[in-house]
């Protein structure tokens, strides 16, 4: 039975299940137990400053399956607006059928449909080879950038 999937940015009313899905994927991703209330804070930033990043949700069913944020980078070089995937989740009883692939092509088109935006880029940790499989299906490659980064100890 083919799963119809519906991607679109969220809205507050998400907020809970997008703060499930953070707290989840920190877990299952890098077995970091995340702050609830931190995260809480995190999600209602976005809503009340859009400016910085936005979310697309998957419904299936009119029941949200899955989330990621989207966040920008300004190139210089390019002279326009790299978008950033970020926090993708999906549950896991809705992997494998398509979700991140609607999400992604909703992202794919925002910004083929717009001269303001010049790429996507995301990052994924170097041990999530699932994930890498599917983002070079999607014709993306990470031959080019490593991530580094310095993060403050709370």
């Amino acid at each position: 039975m083919n799963m119809q999937i519906t991607t679109r940015f969220a809205t507050a009313k998400e907020a809970k299940e997008i703060i499930d899905f953070q707290i989840a994927m920190a877990l299952e991703t890098e077995s970091l137990a995340l702050d609830r209330q931190t995260v809480e804070k995190g999600v209602a930033y976005v809503f009340l400053n859009k400016e910085k990043a936005v979310y697309l949700v998957a419904e299936a069913d009119n029941i949200v399956v899955g989330s990621l944020m989207l966040t920008y980078e300004w190139s210089d070089w390019r002279n326009g607006m790299v978008v950033w995937i970020q926090s993708v989740y999906v549950l896991p009883e809705h992997r494998k059928k398509g979700v991140f692939n609607s999400m992604f092509q909703f992202v794919k088109e925002m910004v083929d449909n717009n001269p303001y935006y010049c790429g996507i880029r995301l990052y994924v940790d170097k041990t999530n080879v699932n994930a890498q499989k599917v983002y070079t299906k999607l014709g993306m490659n990470g031959d080019h950038y490593a991530t580094f980064e310095l993060m403050k100890q709370k």
